[in-house]
């Protein structure tokens, strides 16, 4: 029988497929589920530092007059920060607790003081690694790329100085120079890029004139831009990389691994199939490795990389073959 075991946030992991973060990890109960279906590690909810001053402003809603106190911000503010933190804090130790399987923290904040703090606490309650779930949306026009790639490594720096556990960096393709910025990221001294990050999307409904929201859900053909970037990254870099978005099933993650990915993460197929996805996902892999002969996911993975190909395989972005003749 193949051996799936692999590596990804500097840990031995049982399984390439890990749980993503997302509300499906944001309980005990189901994180514990998701462990025993054979997920290899799992990506707990975000802390979301934008969730904290949300939550901050519907309070002071509610008390109007006093929100011009400073003292009474900075009060409510430290409060809520607190509660929120205790909160995932027991979540971590709780998990760890009850299953081997890695517990990964994982943390998006916006000023850099709370990335160290939440580090710093995250370590403390007994995680196995941490994800810094982190972008930029580059809409700010007098923001350049300097200073979008300068949060990243700024940000990596300060928290890798306070906390000894593996910390692992997911990112956006926002990015002028994306194989660029990958190759500072990876030279860091983090454990590891996930690619990418999935957004919140608008979308527009004709019939009311009104900005609504897409889709949060991915679809079994979302996989395709990580996987051209994982195929195009994956030769350049020394260091493990994960795939998000649109992997649904056993073939998707192969495609991954082949492409040079030591581990995909899923989420929405968790939620249309529930954690027998991570099950079937599992076996999935472990058929075809067997049906090809290959012991470990080290004896195929990256084969079919640009490094191990051709560049002109994962970097044409024109369809002349396809349409370039009349089709009548």
């Amino acid at each position: 029988m193949a051996n799936i075991s692999t590596r990804f946030f500097g840990l031995d992991l049982k399984s390439p497929v890990i749980a993503a973060s997302s509300s499906m990890t944001g309980h005990a109960e189901q994180v514990i589920k998701l462990a025993e279906a054979g997920a290899g590690a799992i990506v707990l909810k975000s802390i979301f530092e934008e969730e904290i001053f949300s939550e901050l402003q519907e309070e002071l809603s509610l008390r109007t007059g006093m929100n011009s106190d400073p003292e009474y911000l900075d009060y409510f503010d430290y409060v809520i920060k607190e509660e929120t933190l205790r909160k995932y804090l027991h979540l971590i130790s709780d998990t760890k607790a009850r299953t081997t399987v890695p517990i990964v923290a994982s943390i998006n904040c916006v000023s850099s003081s709370d990335w160290t703090l939440f580090a710093r606490k995250i370590e403390e309650a007994g995680a196995d690694a941490l994800e810094l779930n982190m972008f930029v949306t580059p809409s700010d026009a007098s923001k350049t790329s300097e200073n979008h790639e300068q949060f990243y490594l700024e940000t990596i720096q300060k928290v890798l100085a306070v906390v000894k556990i593996p910390v692992t960096v997911k990112i956006s393709h926002y990015f002028s120079n994306l194989s660029g910025m990958v190759q500072k990221l990876a030279t860091t001294g983090i454990a590891g890029i996930t690619i990418f990050n999935r957004f919140y999307s608008p979308d527009v409904d004709i019939q009311s004139e009104s900005v609504t929201v897409a889709d949060v859900l991915s679809t079994s053909h979302d996989y395709l831009l990580p996987l051209k970037w994982t195929g195009i990254l994956s030769g350049q870099i020394k260091i493990d990389l994960s795939a998000t978005s649109g992997i649904h099933s056993a073939e998707t993650a192969l495609k991954f691994l082949l492409s040079g990915a030591t581990s995909v993460q899923v989420a929405s197929v968790l939620y249309h199939e529930g954690p027998s996805a991570i099950t079937k996902m599992n076996k999935g892999i472990s058929d075809w490795m067997d049906q090809k002969g290959y012991k470990t996911i080290a004896d195929f993975q990256g084969s079919l990389s640009q490094a191990a190909t051709s560049a002109q395989a994962w970097e044409r972005t024109q369809f002349m073959k396809y349409f370039g003749e009349k089709a009548y």
